[in-house]
């Protein structure tokens, strides 16, 4: 049976954990940035996992993650 393609958006954007998780980056922190206040811009540096209805989903696209 042939490998299975990983989706390279997918791979680009989320990031597996050595205990397994799944994590994603933060959004609205592309621009505007002078607008927004230094803890929610530092809240948005930090990864964050991905819901448990997601993990199914990212985990099909990118299997070799």
């Amino acid at each position: 049976m042939p490998k299975i393609r990983t989706h390279k958006a997918t791979q680009k954007r989320f990031r597996i954990t050595s205990t397994g998780k799944v994590m994603r980056r933060k959004a609205f922190k592309s621009h505007m940035l002078e607008h927004k206040s230094s803890k929610r811009k530092r809240v948005m540096n930090i990864q964050h996992e991905v819901s448990a209805a997601d993990v199914k989903t990212v985990r099909r696209l990118a299997p070799y993650l």
